[in-house]
């Protein structure tokens, strides 16, 4: 019975998005170093294929997070926990390649690797804020109001994300403004750029479908092994 309800490996899809993002994951590199310099910025740009990904990937994840919570909060249902947790914690690894990234392009960029600019800031904190999620969930035992709890986090934290986003046109800021803008849909880069770009993107959002997928069935035999 239990093991019709948890099964012992991962089913295909997952192993399909893995197999996949881990495949063309050397491909992107290569391409993010062949792409040509940037009038401005050199080589150095190159750069921008890791952590232009990595932070729209960690803004996905947290909206999943925070779709997933909110779904939790109405249903109560552990499934939709599990993958706000999944979610969560592949976020905070991608959020994380955006900050150091992001560092390594300031410094010679800026001259220093960390100032308390607005998209910086508002980054850090959005960093912090999931891995107080993650503290939430392992200071309480309770199964049922830690999974509330870290609901609560989950739809609250996400609201740093707009905010996070929108903060080199809300404020002056040494941040460049987005390549790629969602709230107009113009793209300040050059085609062959935004190619190399986007492949990564979509690499990195196989690594990110076949990880939640992967860490969901890792939580799911977990409470199975609780139950039995």
């Amino acid at each position: 019975m239990l093991k019709a309800a948890y099964p012992e490996r991962p089913d295909a899809l997952t192993w399909v998005f893995l197999g996949l993002g881990l495949l063309l994951l050397p491909l992107g590199l290569y391409l993010a170093l062949e792409a040509p310099p940037d009038a401005n910025q050199g080589y150095l740009v190159r750069i921008m294929y890791l952590h232009v990904p990595g932070a729209w990937l960690g803004y996905l994840a947290f909206f999943v997070t925070f779709l997933y919570s909110l779904l939790y909060l109405f249903r109560q249902d552990p499934r939709y926990d599990r993958v706000a947790r999944a979610s969560a914690e592949i976020g905070l690894v991608f959020m994380g390649l955006a900050l150091v990234t992001g560092m390594l392009w300031a410094r010679p960029t800026w001259g220093v690797y960390w100032t308390w600019e607005p998209r910086l800031t508002t980054t850090a904190i959005l960093f912090a804020v999931y891995v107080g999620y993650f503290l939430l969930r392992g200071a309480i035992e309770d199964p049922e109001l830690r999974q509330k709890a870290a609901a609560a986090v989950g739809v609250l934290g996400f609201l740093n994300v707009p905010i996070s986003y929108m903060s080199v046109k809300w404020w002056r800021s040494l941040h460049q403004t987005q390549s790629i803008d969602l709230t107009t849909g113009k793209v300040h880069m050059a085609p062959e750029m935004l190619q190399v770009l986007l492949f990564n993107l979509l690499v990195f959002t196989l690594l990110y479908l076949g990880f939640v997928r992967f860490r969901g069935f890792l939580e799911a035999r977990e409470e199975g092994r609780e139950e039995a």
